[in-house]
């Protein structure tokens, strides 16, 4: 088959295509401003690319254009495809039936840790010999990919992949995750997000009970019981059993973020315990659902908990970017606001008590929620366990400077990064620790900190 891919540069349709391509499919692809690293991949794995949406792409002839989910009426592109009647999918649609059918698929689903808890799910089964596909909102660096058909059983049944709650595409307005059929379902936990598509958490709740009524009698639902509107969302129908982790008398995670103790108990009792490099409730909360679901794929929790003694996370969650004049510079995804206070308080956590010890949060609010402006009154309360803020307010529909102010003379905004970044830099000083939060590039600004501090150093 002969696919050609519209918006080919995101995680999810890069990876479909990386997919694609392993399975021997032809593929081709386009997306405006083509730009790595996905654009690297993806050239690195044969696969030509073309800049911009233009009608003459239809003389490629495709079998079919797969059609991402930024792609919107109006694209040239597009409509030239649907006025001369040429066939065209969804990337869940043609991801479905082309890889996924057939398979043991394992599909972790929620608002915060998919990405993380996938990592660390497909590094379990990898572990144990199982070797699953997988396809992931990141690159777990225990595999240095975000997506592959298979490791090297070629024939394993196993296939993990990041649930998204998003659309579809401009003609399915059903969540991305709804296509999966999966065996095996994780639901981490559930808030509201994605408001340029969903009116209230109950429209979210709705679309996860849907992707419950899919789940077959004899699958396996894994789901936070400190979620009320997990609850919820199962309340409305479920036909598939149910193990729940976080209740007080069934599975729960502990251990101590000084120590690096990872700590599987089932009730009163303790069941395996390890060392682990990552840190916080959440992580711990994140391994309990992979080992829980890699259960069900066969794999001992005890195994599941020694494999996770060598994972070694994901890049963008709270990765080291490089350190200059003794100021360390992190780069973390985070941009939801529940996030980002999980992820200074993971910071916080790990520096402790560290000489000068500052945090330096540099957020930019880049998701179409942040740029709505409808998760802007709680941005003060996630952001106030740092010792000084920096928020990149460029193309924002609402004042940054006006929302952060209960935050007083520690909060800065900017409207230009190179500004904002000789701030950061001459703030800065030895034992500080800037942390960058964004679901984009941020203009490679982690890169520009680093020269900043480095010239500053150079110069003094």
């Amino acid at each position: 088959m002969y696919i050609h891919i519209l918006g080919i540069c995101g995680t999810f349709m890069g990876g479909i295509a990386q997919l694609a391509r392993a399975a021997g499919h032809r593929v081709t692809g386009c997306d405006a401003g083509v730009y790595p690293p996905m654009s690297t991949q993806l050239t690195d794995a044969g696969i030509e690319l073309i800049e911009g949406y233009g009608p003459e792409q239809l003389a490629l002839n495709p079998d079919c254009f797969v059609i991402g989910n930024a792609i919107s009426r109006g694209n040239p592109l597009l409509e030239e495809i649907l006025n001369r009647g040429f066939d065209y999918i969804s990337g869940p649609q043609w991801l479905a039936g082309n890889v996924l059918r057939g398979r043991w698929v394992l599909a972790v689903a929620g608002t915060h840790g998919k990405t993380t808890t996938s990592s660390m799910l497909a590094w379990i089964l990898e572990d144990a010999g199982l070797s699953p596909g997988f396809l992931i909102g990141g690159v777990p660096m225990n595999f240095g990919v975000s997506a592959r058909l298979h490791g090297s059983i070629s024939d394993s049944p196993f296939f993990v992949i990041e649930a998204d709650e998003y659309d579809t595409a401009f003609f399915d307005k059903r969540s991305k995750f709804i296509h999966y059929r999966p065996r095996t379902t994780v639901l981490n936990n559930l808030e509201f997000d994605h408001a340029d598509i969903f009116s209230d958490l109950a429209a979210i709740e709705t679309q996860f009970h849907h992707l419950v009524r899919t789940l077959p009698r004899r699958g396996l639902i894994v789901s936070n019981a400190a979620e009320a509107s997990l609850e919820r969302a199962l309340a409305q129908g479920c036909w598939t059993p149910v193990e729940r982790f976080n209740e007080v008398d069934g599975w729960r995670a502990g251990g101590d973020d000084a120590s690096g103790e990872l700590c599987l108990t089932h009730g009163s009792a303790t069941i395996a315990q390890t060392k682990w490099s990552l840190t916080g409730e959440h992580n711990r909360a994140n391994a309990l659902a992979a080992l829980l679901a890699a259960r069900h794929a066969g794999v001992p929790v005890e195994r599941g908990l020694e494999a996770l003694s060598r994972f070694a996370n994901v890049r963008r969650r709270m990765e080291l970017r490089g350190a200059e004049r003794g100021v360390a510079v992190y780069d973390d995804f985070a941009h939801h606001p529940t996030a980002i206070a999980t992820t200074i308080a993971g910071l916080r956590r790990k520096i402790g008590t560290q000489a000068g010890g500052r945090i330096l949060a540099v957020l930019e609010p880049r998701s179409n929620t942040m740029k709505l402006g409808v998760m802007k009154a709680r941005l003060p309360d996630s952001l106030a366990d740092a010792d000084r803020v920096y928020c990149y307010a460029a193309n924002l529909g609402w004042d940054a400077a006006e929302a952060l102010s209960p935050l007083g003379e520690k909060a800065t905004v900017a409207n230009g990064i190179d500004s904002l970044v000789d701030g950061i830099a001459r703030e800065a000083r030895a034992g500080d620790h800037i942390l960058v939060m964004s679901n984009g590039g941020f203009g490679g600004i982690h890169g520009k900190l680093l020269a900043a501090l480095r010239e500053l150093s150079e110069h003094a």
